[in-house]
């Protein structure tokens, strides 16, 4: 979404052209009651009182038109900015050549400031070098004093255009974080009404079915694959993070993607779990090797069940199985025949990360633990 034509930026822009419209009638009245004041300057009093008037009608119509974006066009802001020149360049007549304030003074802020809020910095520089420009060439003689004023014109354009776009560049980004926050909460309620619905008549059904066989429990085993299918797309939707950083990896949807074949039980914390993208797929791969390994030495369709555990400064991911265990020596033996599949792809990995894992193995099966830093990453 663009910071020119959001909503934000939008609301922004008619916000500071209110804001204008309360200066542009300060700085008329002050050039009006200066005009009274030193009266017997002009030297034409009839074409000064009706530059006045042309002021104040002009303010009362620039109120009017830039309170309404549409109306903000290209033909406003040049017709704008030309009759703040044109009054200055008109000066001379009316005071003589010899004057020493021009004849609208200050009340030309009004034009700057528009062409520094519409068309920010680059707007501001234009308008502001143009009216300095006009302002200089009437002068014979230019002062200190009209050089500064010259010189606070260039750079005070430019200013307050740049914080214009910064202002409405904020806004907008506000707008799009409040749209994302609010559509994650929305995807929490409907998780949340899935999960006590949909989800838990599936695990019944999936119960159920086991319990009666036959055919019952092929709809059992279906519902089953369904369940995971829509829970792994609930964590996934719930991982969808605004503020998260591209390099990062929710490592509970990656590990959610083990559960595809029904063997495998995943569990996780019930919120996004941040690590390095480059830790998380070495965790997710030595995960991975071990499930192979079950498949491999224990049966293809032998249960496996993985359990992470998320600290500030650490994860913990165990994957157990319930086979026979591995003998004593039998890893040691594996590795001296250079099959480096335990050494390499787990432990290796692991250590890499600059964590640990510890193998409990028996006749009750066989368990990893990995401890592994959150704020390791994978060289």
């Amino acid at each position: 979404m663009s910071s020119w034509t959001s909503p934000a930026a939008i609301a922004v822009e008619d916000r500071l052209f209110r804001a204008l419209a309360v200066l542009r009638i300060v700085v008329l009245v002050n050039a009006v009651a200066l005009s009274v004041y030193r009266w017997d300057n002009f030297q034409r009093p009839t074409a000064g009182a009706a530059c006045i008037v042309a002021m104040v009608a002009w303010t009362a119509f620039a109120i009017w038109a830039y309170d309404e974006h549409r109306r903000r066009t290209f033909l406003l802001l040049a017709a704008d900015l030309a009759i703040a020149m044109a009054l200055l360049l008109i000066t001379p007549m009316v005071k003589g050549a010899g004057f020493s304030a021009s004849l609208p003074g200050f009340w030309v802020m009004g034009a700057l400031l528009a062409w520094s809020i519409h068309y920010r910095w680059l707007g501001g520089l234009v308008a502001g070098v143009l009216i300095a420009a006009a302002d200089l060439f009437l002068r014979q003689e230019i002062s200190q004093s009209d050089y500064g004023n010259a010189f606070l014109l260039v750079i005070g354009g430019p200013i307050v255009g740049f914080m214009c776009q910064s202002l409405q560049q904020m806004a907008t980004e506000r707008d799009l974080a409040e749209r994302a926050a609010a559509a994650a909460t929305e995807r929490a309620r409907l998780a949340r009404v899935v999960h006590d619905g949909v989800l838990q008549v599936l695990a019944l059904v999936q119960r159920r079915g086991r319990e009666l066989g036959g055919e019952a429990a092929v709809l059992g085993e279906l519902a089953g694959q369904q369940e995971r299918e829509l829970r792994g797309l609930i964590r996934a939707q719930e991982s969808v993070d605004p503020d998260r950083q591209a390099e990062t990896v929710d490592i509970v949807v990656e590990l959610a993607r083990l559960e595809h074949d029904g063997t495998v039980t995943v569990s996780t914390p019930g919120f996004p779990v941040d690590l390095p993208a480059a830790t998380a797929h070495e965790l997710v791969a030595a995960t991975r090797a071990c499930v192979d390994n079950v498949r491999r030495h224990v049966a293809e369709d032998a249960p496996v069940w993985v359990l992470l555990q998320a600290s500030p400064d650490r994860v913990e991911l165990s994957v157990r199985d319930e086979g026979p265990g591995i003998p004593a020596g039998r890893l040691d033996e594996a590795a001296a025949q250079g099959r480096l599949g335990v050494s390499e792809s787990i432990r290796g990995r692991i250590a890499d990360l600059g964590g640990t894992a510890e193998l409990a193995t028996g006749s009750f099966g066989t368990e990893w633990e990995f401890v592994v830093p959150r704020t390791s990453a994978a060289p």
